[in-house]
């Protein structure tokens, strides 16, 4: 039987994340981030709908990350992050257990600095658009995605600028 052309089909859950992504000025890497970990949480746990899930099926999910697949600190809090926000913007249940679930311990980062010499020699023994690529980064500090949608009208050979168009958290020019 057809569904009748009165009641518009509601919206998947994976499109209901992405507008409440988009609707909250969210990045789209986060958006692609958030909805790749949706996805997986729904297919791990059998198709079920989030709704039908609580705090026993998200623990289980990320203790499976970390034991089967071996992820990184920065990712289990990315994917609890998504998980998070899944639980507080789509079906918007703020529920008890989303307070009381344990984010891991990030690793202690001890900079890796490198001398003139070394960072003269590195980029060096790079050529090409990486090469070049690499000689803006690191001449500039931009970061990557920064660099890659440079165009070259943002660049300014006249004022010896370069202007950065929807930088990190929108606070380019």
């Amino acid at each position: 039987m057809k569904p009748s052309g009165d009641y518009p089909r509601p919206a998947r859950l994976l499109d209901q994340v992405r507008e409440r992504i988009r609707y909250k000025h969210y990045s789209i890497r986060t958006e692609q981030a958030y909805v790749y970990w949706v996805r997986l949480f729904v297919r791990h746990q059998g198709l079920r709908h989030p709704s039908e899930m609580g705090a026993a099926e998200v623990e289980d999910f990320l203790r499976w990350l970390i034991s089967e697949r071996a992820v990184a600190p920065s990712t289990h809090t990315q994917t609890l992050s998504a998980l998070l926000f899944l639980y507080r913007e789509v079906p918007r249940m703020n529920l008890p257990w989303m307070i009381e679930i344990g984010r891991p311990k990030q690793r202690e980062r001890v900079p890796a600095v490198l001398s003139r010499g070394e960072v003269a020699r590195l980029l060096a023994t790079m050529d090409g658009v990486e090469g070049d690529l690499a000689l803006l980064l690191y001449g500039t500090g931009m970061r990557l995605m920064e660099a890659l949608r440079l165009r070259v009208k943002d660049v300014g050979f006249e004022r010896n600028g370069i202007t950065v168009r929807e930088g990190k958290g929108g606070k380019g020019a």
